[in-house]
Parts: C-alpha cells; structure tokens; sequence
C-alpha cells in the first residue's frame, strides 16, 4: 500500500465536541458532516483534518452549530509534535486502500467484455468512477495509488466504448468527430430532455465528459458537441426529442431500457402517448429542482432518478 506524500508543512485543526446524547438528531447530524469532510477520529469526541481555507470554514460553522446544543464546542490550530506523530496524522488520511478495492472492482469487469452486455458493464463502471470521485474529494495527501485508480477507469471507459461502439463505426455528428474526452454543451434551464441526454453522455457515451451549462444566447465553447436545443448537434426532430436522436445515432436504440426511458422523456417535454411512469419521473424531478441550487447539483439528483428507470427496465441477455 502506498504512504501518503510527506507534507513539509501541514498545519492540523482538531475539532473537540462533546456531543450530547439528550439531542440523537442533532448528534448525527454533526457526525454526519464530520465523516463527509473526510474528518479522522482520534478518540470520541475530537476530530483532526488538515488545516485548510475549505476545512477552517466548514469546522468553523460546524463548531457555531453545536454550541446551540452543547457547551463543549471548540476549533483548535495544532501542530504534530514530532516527526512520528506526523507521520501517524497521515497515516489517518491514507485512502490507498479504498483505491485498491475499487481498481479490484473495475479490473474485474474485463471477464465480462464481450460476454455481458457493454451497457451492464457501463452501469458498473458509471457507479465506480462516482466511488472514485467522492474518493478524491476527501484524499488530502494523494498518493501514486490515486493515479493508478484513475488510469484504470480511463482504460476501462476506452475498452467499454470499443464494445459498445464496434469498430468505432458511431453514427456521429460528423464522420470524424470522437465522442470521447469532450466538452458537452446545452443551454439552462435543464428539464426532461437535457438532463436525459447529460445522464446518457456521463454513464454511456463519454464518462469523462465535461458538461457546459449555457445561457440562452450564450454560443458553446469551441470544440464542444452541443445537444437539446435548435442548432445543436443532438436537438429535437418532426418525431424525437434530443435523447432520443442521441439514441437513434450513437446506435443504442435498440437498448430496451434506454428506449423505455426516451418514451417517459418524450412524453414530458412534448406530450403524445401517455406512459403510466412519467407523472412519478415528472414528480421527483420537480423536487430535485427544487432542493438544488445548480446545474450539477441538479444533474447529480436526477441521475439517480434515470439509473433507477435503468435498473427497473434493464433485460439482461438471454443465453
């Protein structure tokens, strides 16, 4: 396992609490964001992360909240005390482990290639990279680990999208275009059908896309593939909505499950047959406009709602 890089200078800030057990919700509450900054536990009751700008303004507000619940509330500046100590505080923050595990993971999909259906295998491989990067957000100290896990998932991507692409014969905007590693571009506010086609992109077409949101007259960034609205590469037709040309052209049409939920889009942004599914669909993605304040917060909420449809709908391959 690799050790975390050793950092010359790394200031520590130690949250001590003592958590009241007469308040269980706000108790949890306050542990909850402590695990989700990626805080160490020492011992009950004191926390340690490093001293950064980010770290300082989150313990800080979290230090406010708990003293309107307890007395016992305070932030602390530490320093470690020799260079042992110092290395056991990184030895805390040491997720070489949990890359190891995930790079078990997808290495073990490549007995599925050519077995599986690629789509299953991208499901997989979508859920991963969401794993590694919830991962990477809370890895202080990165290791050479961090970087193998991250070669792993773009080597897997590449041989997924072999699969699902034979031959590299994608029915493309242009014939030359890759749809690989782009910038992937569509204007605000998103709804059904934007938000459709950025789910479809991110677990199938281009996991390692970039996602551009546009203001109304705002042109694409140069060298992005545009969809869901008038002009773009992937927009509305006489008879489909933008997520269903993307599946008619990237060849995925034929995937049941994908097609079910382009039945559910078309319905909600254009109407025609109705499909019993779209007023619960319609409803969740009501409230995740709702509870979000952004569009990739907005995204990350409805991809739930499209990988539940996928796992509702999906057949696996009769053999």
């Amino acid at each position: 396992m690799d050790k975390p890089r050793p950092q010359a200078a790394v200031g520590w800030l130690l949250t001590v609490a003592q958590l009241s057990t007469d308040d269980p919700g706000s108790r949890m509450h306050v542990l909850r964001m402590l695990e989700s900054l990626g805080a160490a536990v020492l011992r009950e009751g004191a926390y340690l992360l490093p001293d950064t700008p980010a770290n300082r303004k989150a313990l800080e507000a979290l230090v406010d909240y708990i003293a309107k619940f307890s007395d016992a509330a305070c932030l602390l500046h530490v320093s470690a005390a020799s260079p042992a100590q110092h290395e056991a505080f990184l030895r805390l923050f040491d997720r070489s482990g949990r890359y190891e595990e995930l790079i078990k993971t997808v290495e073990s999909l490549r007995l599925g290639y050519g077995q599986t259906d690629p789509s299953a295998i991208a499901r997989v491989l979508h859920k991963q990279r969401r794993d590694f990067e919830d991962i990477a957000a809370l890895d202080f100290f990165p290791t050479p680990m961090r970087e193998r896990a991250s070669r792993v998932l773009q080597e897997a991507d590449a041989a997924v999208q072999k699969l699902l692409f034979p031959g590299e014969a994608r029915a493309t905007p242009e014939a030359t275009e890759k749809l690989f590693g782009r910038t992937w571009a569509t204007r605000k506010p998103l709804w059904a059908d934007r938000l459709a086609c950025a789910w479809l992109i991110r677990r199938l077409v281009d996991p390692q896309a970039t996602l551009a949101w546009l203001d109304k007259t705002q042109p694409p960034p140069a060298g992005a593939i545009a969809f869901g609205f008038d002009g773009a590469h992937f927009c509305n037709s006489e008879s489909r909505v933008s997520y269903e040309e993307m599946l008619a052209r990237l060849q995925l049409s034929k995937n049941i499950a994908l097609a079910k939920i382009g039945s559910i889009v078309h319905f909600l942004e254009v109407g025609g047959t109705p499909v019993p599914e779209a007023a619960g669909v319609q409803t969740l993605l009501q409230g995740a406009v709702r509870r979000t304040s952004g569009e990739d917060e907005l995204l990350r909420e409805a991809e739930k709602t499209f990988d539940l449809l996928y796992d509702a709908y999906f057949e696996p391959a009769k053999r």
